[in-house]
């Protein structure tokens, strides 16, 4: 039970030229005296759903002498596996999902062989299968994160986000096999018929998030004239802050440098892409987009986090990678493109090599999830409040299986 001299609304926004800034959770949001489960303020449980294409090496083999992702033993006192240590920290929360199949994403006749790169996004959330054409009669069906945005994203300024790292492309040309490029490019279906379109753009991302306030004129005259967007909620701030406790202003104020940090971000990438065109890795990409994987993935996780924070939405989707990709990872300490590491062969020395690929790819989320634990929001903190599931549609890669996959999920979800 909070006690609190002021009471303000869970749904206050500060506002600003081009700028509509929601809060986190305040001490200060509950009436005093009152449980807080009995208020609006009581924590909503947010969902965050994200596919890392092309399986993981050890997920698809029993009894196999080398488990780099599934643990040999089950139960609660499971040993974290290779694949997975950087989420040691925090296996309270951790559940691994096994012996998981995806029978949806198989080839169901003979003309489809070949297909599971066009069509395995589709399926990843929906678990349906996508009907084979090319043309605008695209079918699939309702994905898991947009089932639980219509249930729970009706109360939040966005039902929810849908953000990528690669250029999944056009989400109406042909892809070849018989498929439209639509099932390869998201993983979010509000609908059988209603593909979403995945965002690449941080700075975009952050606009939808934080700048939605005034006219278009407002936010492109805010950052032409380089000005951040909370230098124009400071009145607003201060006004705000007479009626808050010193709790309530020290969460406020760290919440508000989180903002304005990864505004620095944003604009320091698209200041240094603008200056450096000619020496871009990623030349074709939006100029907010960070040639670095880890530092993009950074940026649209702790976007992410942000919206859930001051409840913006309580739903995100994110495709972390593109199948058939050649992108290498440096950050990985493997040279070999990632389409061509997948493919291992089932050889040893190859496998332990994806394997070390999916360790990296693992080790992008962990900050995320602990920006969650350290969070606090309501009665306990972000994690105890989310679910966060991470996995793949395909099992072993290398013969485009999509049986036993790699799966975890982490959170308490609200119990």
């Amino acid at each position: 039970m909070f006690i609190t001299k002021k009471h303000i609304s869970r749904r206050t926004v500060l506002r600003g030229m081009g700028a509509a800034v929601a809060l986190p959770f305040l001490e200060s949001m509950v009436p005093a005296q009152t449980p807080l489960r009995q208020t609006s303020a009581a924590p909503p449980t947010r969902l965050c759903a994200i596919e890392m294409v092309h399986g993981a090496a050890g997920s698809t083999r029993p009894g196999q002498k080398l488990n780099y992702w599934s643990p040999a033993k089950e139960g609660a006192d499971f040993e974290i596996t290779p694949t997975l240590m950087s989420l040691e920290p925090f296996q309270e929360y951790l559940t691994i999902v096994t012996n998981t199949d995806l029978n949806p994403a198989r080839a169901w006749v003979a003309k489809e062989e070949g297909s599971d790169h066009t069509r395995s996004s589709a399926v990843f959330l929906t678990a349906a299968h996508p009907k084979m054409t090319e043309g605008a009669d695209i079918y699939c069906g309702t994905s898991l994160d947009q089932a639980y945005a219509h249930r729970a994203g009706q109360d939040t300024p966005l039902p929810s986000i849908q953000l990528c790292i690669e250029n999944v492309g056009s989400l109406s040309a042909a892809c070849g096999y018989g498929y439209s490029c639509v099932y390869a490019n998201t993983i979010s279906w509000s609908t059988p018929t209603t593909p979403l379109p995945m965002e690449r753009d941080p700075r975009v991302a952050f606009e939808r998030l934080f700048g939605s306030g005034g006219t278009a004129e407002d936010r492109s005259n805010r950052r032409r004239e380089d000005r951040s967007i909370l230098d124009t909620i400071t009145h607003a701030v201060a006004r705000l802050q007479q009626d808050l406790g010193p709790s309530d202003r020290e969460r406020l104020q760290g919440y508000l440098q989180d903002v304005r940090e990864i505004e620095r971000r944003i604009l320091k990438i698209e200041q240094y892409n603008s200056d450096n065109p000619d020496v871009r890795e990623l030349p074709a990409a939006p100029i907010g987009v960070p040639d670095s994987f880890g530092e993009h993935v950074s940026l649209m996780f702790d976007l992410q986090a942000l919206a859930f924070m001051a409840d913006v939405t309580r739903v995100s989707a994110f495709k972390m990678g593109r199948d058939v990709s050649a992108r290498v990872y440096p950050g990985s300490g493997v040279k070999t493109p990632f389409h061509s590491a997948s493919h291992h062969g089932d050889k040893a020395e190859e496998l332990a090599s994806f394997a070390q690929l999916n360790q990296y790819h693992v080790s992008t989320v962990a900050p995320f999830i602990e920006k969650l634990k350290d969070t606090p929001d309501g009665d306990g903190n972000l994690l105890d409040h989310s679910l966060v599931m991470y996995g793949s549609p395909m099992g072993n890669s290398h013969v485009h299986e999509h049986l036993r996959l790699p799966v975890f999920l982490v959170g308490h979800a609200n119990g």
